[in-house]
C-alpha cells in the first residue's frame, strides 16, 4: 500500500495540465487550457483544464477530476495503479506503508505472478520472431491469417515451442521460480519419483500459438494458446488456468487496446474468438472485445458497462449457435444495458467477413445491419414457431421474460408495444405477462416493504365523520399535498448543492451577519459570544451553527460526505482545504467538488469582462447569500415535514396533529418573510 506521504507527494508534484496534455492536445485559454473532449466527439472544445486549482472538466460529459481522476477515466486505471502512473513519471520513489507479514507474502506472490506472465509474454513473442521453429510454424500462421507485422507487435503475438521443456527450463535458467510457474498454469508440475527433485515440469502450451490476456490497465493476466497441429485429443484452444490473478469469467479479452475507443464511440462490439478481435481492429474497429469464447458473465458485463452502455454483439451466420447463445443475453438486459445484434452473411464470421471488405465497406455493414435485441429475438423464434400454437405460446413467454430483465419500465412498455405488432398478439396478453413476471421477480428479490401511498384527499384523517375535513379547516394543506414529491427533492438537492457551493468558494472567508438563528429565541449576546469563541464569523462557522442548531442532515448521500469531510477540516484545523477535497480518493466526492469549482471557473471566464464586479458583487452578498441558502433548504424540509403529517393516516391524536401541522406553517412563513417569498 502507498504511504500518505507519497501520495501527498504525487498530488503536488503532478500538473493537471502536464498530465492530460499527454493524452489531449491543449490550447492556452486565458489562465486556463481548453481542448476537445477525449470521451465524446465534439468540434467546438468544451474541455477545460485549470492549473491554478490543479482540476480539469469536461462538459460535454460532466466528467472531471484531478490527475488520478483523469487517469481513471481515461486510461481506465485503478486508483493505486494511476498513483504509480504518476510516481513514475515525475520520478517519485514511492514508500509503501507498514503491512502485515501475510498481506506481503500475498502482495509479493501475486507481483511475482504477473512478473513471470510478462516474462513469458516477451520469450514467446521473441520465440515467434527470432526462432527457426517459431518463424516456420507460428509466424506463418500468423501471416496467414493475413495479420501484418504491426499488428502482430500490437497483440504481442506469440509462439511456444513444440517441445515439453524449452520455456520451463528457459524461466528457471533466468532465475524465476518453479512455484509461480506453475501457479500461473505456464508450466505442469508432476510428480517424479525418478527425478533428483522428485518432480517432473512441462510447458502448458507446447507448441501452441501464443494470445496474452491483458488486464483493463495493460498487465497480463494469462494466455490463450491456439494448437496448430492435427492431433484430436488435444483442444483446438487452451486457457490458463484460473489463480490469484487470471479468472477467465471476469476477464475480457481486448478491453486493454479497446476501451478508449469504446467510451469515446459510446459502443462495444462483442465477438467470440481472439482473431475476431484482431482481425476487427487491424481493419480499423478498435472498440471490439472478445469473451475468449465462454458464455458471457456478469463481471464481463460490467467491465463494459464502466465504459458504455451499448453493446452489439456480432453472430456468425450460423443460426444453431446463434440460438445457443442469445441465451445469456438475458444478464446483459439485466444491467441496464442497450443490446444490438448483428448477423453476417452464411459461413461468415467477424475474422473471414472483415478479411473479404474495406475499412469503409466493413464499418458501414456494422452500422446498417444491427438490430435491437428484441426485435432480432422476436423474429428468429418466430421462424421457429411458425404455425405451431404450442411453440408460438413458448416463445411468447420467452420474449417476455426477457423483456422483463430491462430495469427500464417505459423501454419495457415500447418493446411490448413492438412485440404485439410483430407477432400479432394483444398488448393487453404480454402486459399481463409481464405484469406476474414483474411481481414474481420483486418476491423473489425480497418481500415489498409496506408503503403508505398519499391519499386523494386529506379526508383520510377524519376521525369524525361529522367533523369538516382538513383541507377546509386548513386549505394550505392540499396545495402543499398536491406539490409533486419529485419536485421537492430536486429542490432539496438544488439547496443541499449550493450550501457545498458556499462552502467550498467561500468557506474560509470572514464576513458580518445580521441574524443568526430562525425560529429560535436565542439570546443575541450568547450567539455573539459562540461566533467569536468558536467560529470567528467565518461563512464555513456560520453554515454549520445554523445546521446544527436544527439538527439538519443532508440527504444526498455525496454532499453529506464532502459534508463530513469539510466540518472535519475544520475541527482540525478551521480552515478549508479545497485541495484535499479534489484530490479525495473517493472519486465521487472529487468529481462533485471538481465540477462545482469548474463551473464556477466556467462562468467567471465566460464573463471575464466583468470579473471584478462579480467577485465584488459576491463578497458583498455573501451574508445574504448564506441565509437564503440555509432558510431555503429548511424552507423545503419543512415543506416536506407539513406533508408527512397531511399523509400520517396512522396519527390518532388529530387535535395534536393539527397543532403540530399549524406550527410548522407558521415556522414556514418567517421563512419565507425573510426569504421575501409570497406565502
Amino acid at each position: 500500500m502507498i504511504s500518505r506521504t507519497t501520495i501527498d507527494q504525487i498530488f503536488e508534484t503532478a500538473r493537471v495540465e502536464e498530465v492530460i496534455g499527454d493524452f489531449v492536445q491543449l490550447k492556452k485559454s486565458g489562465s486556463s487550457f481548453k481542448g476537445l473532449s477525449p470521451f465524446s466527439d465534439e468540434r467546438t472544445p468544451s474541455f477545460m483544464v485549470s492549473p491554478v486549482k490543479g482540476i480539469w472538466k469536461d462538459f460535454s460529459t460532466g466528467k472531471g477530476g484531478n490527475s488520478v481522476s483523469f487517469l481513471m477515466e481515461h486510461e481506465h486505471y485503478s486508483y493505486p495503479e494511476a498513483l504509480r502512473y504518476l510516481a513514475k513519471k515525475y520520478n517519485i520513489e514511492i514508500d509503501e506503508i507498514e503491512q502485515t507479514d501475510e498481506q506481503k507474502q500475498h502482495a509479493n506472490e501475486k507481483e511475482s505472478m504477473f512478473l513471470v506472465s510478462e516474462y513469458a509474454r516477451d520469450y514467446f513473442h521473441q520465440t515467434l520472431l527470432e526462432s527457426e521453429q517459431g518463424k516456420a510454424i507460428g509466424l506463418s500462421y500468423f501471416k496467414e491469417r493475413g495479420f501484418t507485422d504491426e499488428t502482430i507487435k500490437k497483440f504481442q503475438l506469440g509462439y511456444c515451442l513444440n517441445e515439453w521443456q524449452a520455456f520451463t527450463t528457459e524461466a528457471l535458467n533466468k532465475g524465476y521460480n518453479l512455484k509461480y510457474l506453475e501457479s500461473t498454469g505456464l508450466s505442469i508440475v508432476k510428480q517424479d519419483l525418478l527425478t533428483e527433485s522428485g518432480t517432473k515440469q512441462f510447458d502448458r502450451f507446447k507448441g501452441r500459438v501464443m494470445f496474452p490476456i491483458h488486464s483493463m490497465s495493460g498487465r497480463v493476466l494469462g494466455f490463450g494458446g491456439r494448437i496448430l497441429t492435427n492431433d484430436k485429443k488435444a483442444a483446438k484452444y487452451l486457457n490458463s488456468p484460473d489463480s490469484d490473478i487470471y479468472h477467465k469469467s471476469n476477464v475480457l479479452y481486448g478491453i486493454h487496446y479497446a476501451k478508449q475507443t469504446i467510451a469515446k464511440e459510446d459502443n462495444c462490439f462483442l465477438v467470440e474468438g481472439y482473431t475476431d478481435v484482431i482481425s476487427m481492429y487491424q481493419k480499423g474497429i478498435h472498440n471490439v472485445v472478445s469473451s475468449s469464447g465462454t458464455a458471457l458473465t456478469e463481471n464481463q458485463i460490467r467491465l463494459v458497462n464502466r465504459l458504455t452502455k451499448n453493446i452489439t454483439i456480432l453472430f456468425d451466420g450460423d443460426a444453431a449457435g446463434i440460438r445457443a447463445s442469445i441465451r445469456g443475453i438475458d444478464l446483459i438486459l439485466e444491467q441496464g444495458m442497450n443490446v444490438r445484434v448483428l448477423m453476417f452473411p452464411d459461413g461468415d464470421d467477424p475474422d473471414s467477413f472483415a478479411k473479404k471488405v474495406s475499412t469503409e465497406e466493413l464499418k458501414n455493414y456494422l452500422a446498417n445491419n444491427s438490430q435491437d435485441f428484441i426485435n432480432f429475438k422476436v423474429s428468429l423464434l418466430m421462424e421457429d414457431a411458425k404455425n405451431d400454437p404450442v411453440k408460438k405460446a413458448g416463445l411468447i413467454r420467452d420474449i417476455v421474460i426477457s423483456i422483463s430483465k430491462i430495469p427500464d419500465r417505459i423501454q419495457q412498455e415500447v418493446y411490448v408495444q413492438e412485440c404485439s405488432r410483430i407477432m400479432d398478439i394483444s398488448e393487453s396478453v404480454l402486459f399481463n405477462e409481464l405484469a406476474q413476471l414483474n411481481k414474481k421477480q420483486q418476491r423473489e428479490i425480497s418481500k415489498p416493504k409496506p408503503s403508505r401511498s398519499a391519499p386523494t384527499s386529506t379526508n383520510n384523517l377524519q376521525q369524525d365523520p361529522n367533523e369538516p375535513p382538513l383541507d377546509v379547516l386548513y386549505p394550505e394543506m392540499v396545495q402543499l399535498h398536491n406539490t409533486p414529491e419529485l419536485q421537492k427533492v430536486n429542490e432539496l438537492t438544488k439547496y443541499e448543492r449550493e450550501i457545498i457551493r458556499i462552502l467550498l468558494l467561500h468557506g474560509n472567508k470572514e464576513t458580518e451577519f445580521e441574524d443568526f438563528i430562525v425560529g429560535e429565541e436565542v439570546d443575541a449576546n450568547e450567539v455573539e459570544s459562540l461566533k467569536k469563541e468558536y467560529f470567528k464569523n467565518l461563512v464555513s462557522k456560520e453554515i454549520y451553527l445554523n445546521l446544527q442548531e436544527d439538527e439538519v442532515e443532508f440527504t444526498d448521500a455525496i454532499f453529506k460526505q464532502v459534508y463530513y469531510e469539510i466540518i472535519m477540516q475544520l475541527n482540525q484545523s478551521e480552515n478549508i482545504s479545497v485541495n484535499s477535497l479534489v484530490n479525495n480518493p473517493n472519486p465521487e466526492i472529487s468529481n462533485l467538488v471538481t465540477s462545482i469549482l469548474m463551473d464556477d471557473e466556467k462562468h467567471v471566464l465566460s464573463d471575464w469582462a466583468r470579473k471584478e464586479v462579480v467577485i465584488k458583487s459576491v463578497d458583498k452578498d455573501l451574508p445574504k447569500m448564506v441565509l437564503d441558502a440555509i432558510y431555503n433548504l429548511r424552507r423545503v424540509l419543512i415543506e416536506q415535514k407539513i406533508q408527512s403529517l397531511i399523509t400520517d393516516t396512522e396519527n390518532t391524536e388529530r387535535q395534536q396533529l393539527l397543532e403540530t401541522i399549524m406550527n410548522y406553517t407558521e415556522l414556514k412563513k418567517l421563512l419565507c418573510v425573510r426569504l421575501n417569498r409570497i406565502v
